[in-house]
């Protein structure tokens, strides 16, 4: 019974310890082939069903450091925010699980096994299937003020990283949508955010549906 009991908590260990690894993502391709930036906003359109087909990691990694990834050494992201606080954290939501994304490490945490998805759906049961729902939450803690212009802020630089996520998506012939819609309070619950962390817009992200 001992041995049962020792052997239930070591997997445990495991189990704790590797929901606190972080996944070193591939170097994004600065290479790679993608339409010019006025095809990318020509070929922009909203998205709404996606092939059953899993995300490469490549793709994957492109496309979180196209939507916030660091560019410079100082720190930098690819997309600005309000007086540089950075208070967008970016989730990844697949069939495993939920990832936090480090945009200096260019790294996945993981925070959550299970699939999720379908309370970044909320009510839209059809999005459900995306292979890929990234959430974006404001931290407004990293502001010294909750004031209506640190608000309003904080939506700008929001609706900034889910642009990335639009034109990115288009350049690489990739599929998206910007949605409002989700049940927001589960999803506090599940990523344990404070009453200052609000998912505000997810994209889920997928190939194109042939």
């Amino acid at each position: 019974m001992k041995k049962i009991l020792s052997l239930l908590a070591s997997a445990m260990l495991l189990s704790s310890g590797l929901m606190a690894q972080s996944v070193k993502l591939p170097k994004p391709d600065m290479n790679r082939k993608t339409s010019t930036v006025m095809k990318a906003y020509e070929q922009r359109r909203s998205v709404r069903e996606y092939a059953d087909k899993t995300l490469s990691q490549q793709d994957l990694s492109d496309l979180l450091w196209a939507a916030q990834g660091q560019n410079r050494p100082d720190g930098h992201l690819t997309a600005p925010t309000a007086m540089n606080k950075q208070e967008v954290m970016l989730y990844v939501f697949d069939s495993k699980g939920v990832a936090l994304y480090d945009p200096h490490a260019h790294t996945l945490t993981s925070v959550a096994t299970g699939d999720y998805r379908d309370i970044v759906a909320g009510r839209q049961a059809m999005f459900k299937t995306a292979p890929v729902m990234l959430v974006l939450v404001a931290d407004m803690n990293k502001f010294d003020s909750n004031n209506q212009h640190a608000q309003w802020m904080m939506g700008v630089d929001v609706g900034i990283v889910s642009e990335n996520i639009s034109l990115f998506c288009a350049a690489a012939g990739l599929c998206t949508v910007p949605r409002g819609t989700m049940d927001q309070k589960a999803i506090q619950q599940l990523l344990k955010l404070d009453e200052n962390q609000i998912p505000v817009i997810n994209n889920p992200v997928g190939y194109p549906k042939k």
